[in-house]
């Protein structure tokens, strides 16, 4: 399977994701601060990081912000605040793939762990490789790699099965609900976390993401993709 670092300076909730996610087959590795987590993916690289929000000495936000700037395919689930809607925007805003908010079931940690893994294929089956294209910008399904003009994108998991989506449907126009569902797998759940990554996609994937032409949005309904007119 794969192995999971624990960022959570609460021992009772640290040991308690560890015992679920061994039980699941993963490893783990724990870190009770924000700058240990960071020194310690330096040294060993996980395969995900599940993140507490609130941590002694490097906070979660700035733990996920500087693994994005280094490590952009290491998956987060950040763990948020329920009553701090703005903390789980904020985690979406610096490149998390997920969130689970407290108090959570850690059976429901395990299961967003495992979405996430295999989102990011590391669990995945082989399959056919397909490449979908639209103007400069390409995803090779297959590698889970993105590319404008030919140069590598660094986008975070969900940035990439969102991408993909969009470029296997252009032209179609999808509401966040239908997002979610398709892309998220998710049948309920905080809609802004649609617009956040779509934010996020276009400071990547556009030219000018302040006048989009690529992911457009439709204004009562929700985004499509327009493939350029040559």
């Amino acid at each position: 399977m794969a192995q999971v670092m624990v960022v959570d300076d609460d021992d009772t909730i640290a040991s308690v994701l560890v015992t679920y996610l061994e039980k699941a087959g993963h490893t783990t590795r724990r870190a009770a601060d924000g700058q240990a987590a960071l020194d310690a993916v330096g040294e060993d690289r996980p395969d995900l990081m599940v993140l507490d929000l609130m941590l002694p000495k490097v906070d979660g936000l700035e733990v996920c912000r500087q693994v994005r700037a280094t490590w952009p395919e290491l998956p987060v689930v950040m763990l948020t605040a329920l009553a701090e809607p703005d903390d789980r925007i904020a985690g979406l805003e610096v490149g998390a793939d997920d969130y689970v908010t407290k108090p959570f079931s850690p059976r429901e940690v395990v299961l967003r762990v495992d979405s996430v893994l295999r989102r990011a294929g590391a669990a995945a089956p082989t399959e056919a490789r397909t490449v979908l294209t639209a103007g400069p910008i390409s995803v090779d399904t297959a590698a889970r790699r993105a590319t404008r003009d030919g140069e590598e994108l660094a986008l975070t998991v969900r940035e990439l099965d969102l991408l993909s989506f969009l470029l296997a449907h252009p032209g179609q126009a999808f509401d966040r609900k239908q997002l979610m569902q398709e892309v998220w797998g998710w049948t309920f759940g905080d809609q802004s976390t649609v617009t956040v990554h779509v934010r996020r996609l276009r400071e990547k994937v556009e030219q000018d993401p302040t006048n989009p032409t690529l992911i457009q949005t439709v204004w009562g309904i929700g985004y499509r993709l327009e493939l350029p007119a040559d």
